[in-house]
């Protein structure tokens, strides 16, 4: 019985952490890469997700590829690494979608 209490009460600590967590930093600057002609020559497109580890100064600490193109996500990790978001209690661990449309030879930001 008390090991279900102990259990219950680090399940509700977490879950209380969890919701504390802020679900968006502001980003302050923000570059957009170049699109590189050789993929946009050869049509290589699609979305790049990504998440940043954001230090509480809001610098990029560190980027990690979670989907994707690989060449198109380390072009993403790239220009997010020399993001600036807003400043924050705490490091914070930001999820970010980079669409390369090989058509409009565009990128944008999701």
């Amino acid at each position: 019985m008390a090991k279900r209490l102990q259990i219950l009460a680090m399940a509700l600590i977490l879950i209380g952490a969890a919701a504390a967590q802020p679900a968006d930093r502001q980003v302050l600057k923000q570059q957009i890469p170049e699109y590189p002609a050789l993929l946009k020559k050869m049509g290589i497109g699609g979305t790049v997700k990504l998440s940043a580890l954001v230090a509480a100064d809001g610098t990029v600490k560190m980027t990690k590829i979670n989907g994707g193109n690989p060449m198109l996500g380390e072009i993403a990790c790239m220009a997010v690494s020399k993001w600036k978001f807003a400043p924050a209690s705490q490091q914070t661990n930001v999820p970010i979608e980079m669409i390369f449309d090989s058509k409009s030879a565009s990128v944008s930001v999701k």
